[in-house]
């Protein structure tokens, strides 16, 4: 019986897979977002910048389909089939709305069930057309209606807990949050999924942001040699998860990076008080397309908009500067050099296959 079960599952391509799930899923969940909420927070920001209306509109459009562009997202991941696929469109703007603050996390977990259940019945009737869609929408809904509140609940406190923590303590909690993050950046894990779920923004998001560029420009610089030009700019506004391989095989290459977060963490929130008040998927993006930039600045906006903030100062503009790009493109280096001649970190330990 366990191996006709075992067939079927095999037979739909339903896997309990950590790798499917917490990484696939996750990524995919996140490029989702990156194609509704933020780019429609980006158009919105230009627009409201410089009195666009029409890019208002359309950014507002954009940040409404979060929900259904997430769950989308996560079933292509999962290789759902195209009723599946579009089924999901309903399920994950429920589990965004009924998930409120933590909505990003619901959708994670309410479009995986949907999908697979979906996935399980798909193509087994005469009457697919029927099957498929209703199976998929009414498992999706019913466990958003009955799991996302407090699925979103969890991930909200969490969240919230992270950012009381760091503003109560901003020197111990900004290395804790930069480095973690950061090395989540380089991991096969998707960064600015898990700060989307956990709605990390404020002084938390900042330092987030601080440890993802720590990793970026910190593996991109301390490469030059080895990568030239294109590993800078594959790393350096692309991804250290780049590096993921040459970790493997000698973990000692991420020291420099993961000091330099440590170091550019505490230095956000102390000194600059570095606040990313943009979209929260934006802490977890660090150099990547500028993203995490254009959010602190998005941020920036928001606060004068809502007479938090009376301008936008140069101190801003320095800490921008500093955290995302300078520091890190110093510190990392530095601490790499005695590694180099300890022997630690070899010549071709960081060689990537551009």
């Amino acid at each position: 019986m366990n191996m006709t079960v075992k067939g079927f599952l095999d037979k739909k391509d339903v896997r309990l897979s950590a790798k499917r799930y917490g990484i696939d899923a996750l990524g995919a969940m996140a490029q989702g977002l990156f194609a509704s909420l933020l780019i429609g927070t980006i158009i919105g920001t230009l627009g409201e910048r410089f009195k666009i209306e029409i890019l208002v509109t359309i950014g507002n459009f954009a940040k409404g389909a979060t929900g259904a562009s997430m769950a989308v997202a996560i079933g292509y991941a999962l290789k759902s089939p195209l009723l599946v696929l579009f089924s999901l469109i309903a399920v994950g703007q429920a589990a965004n709305t009924l998930g409120g603050a933590g909505g990003p996390l619901a959708v994670y977990f309410v479009a995986i069930v949907a999908a697979e259940f979906g996935k399980l019945v798909s193509k087994e009737t005469k009457i697919d057309i029927i099957v498929t869609p209703l199976v998929t929408i009414i498992v999706g809904v019913f466990f958003a209606m009955t799991c996302a509140p407090y699925i979103g609940a969890v991930a909200s406190y969490t969240g919230r807990a992270i950012m009381w923590a760091t503003e109560l303590q901003p020197f111990l909690m900004g290395i804790v949050v930069s480095v973690i993050t950061g090395m989540i950046l380089t991991l096969p894990i998707s960064s600015a999924a898990v700060c989307a779920a956990l709605g990390l923004t404020g002084l938390a998001g900042g330092a987030a942001v601080a440890g993802c560029c720590a990793q970026m420009v910190g593996f991109a610089v301390m490469s030059f040699k080895e990568n030239k030009v294109g590993g800078l700019f594959a790393q350096g506004i692309g991804t250290s998860m780049l590096q993921m391989g040459n970790i493997v095989k000698n973990p000692r290459i991420w020291i420099p990076p993961t000091a330099a977060a440590a170091i550019t963490g505490p230095l956000a929130t102390c000194l600059f008080k570095f606040r990313m008040n943009g979209p929260a998927v934006a802490s977890g993006m660090g150099t990547c397309g500028l993203v995490g930039q254009i959010g602190v600045y998005t941020g920036w906006v928001n606060d004068i908009a809502a007479g938090a903030k009376t301008g936008i100062t140069a101190f801003d503009w320095t800490g921008l500067l500093l955290i995302c790009f300078v520091l890190p493109a110093v510190i990392a280096p530095l601490i790499a050099a005695p590694l180099r001649k300890l022997n630690w970190i070899r010549p071709g330990d960081l060689t990537l296959d551009l």
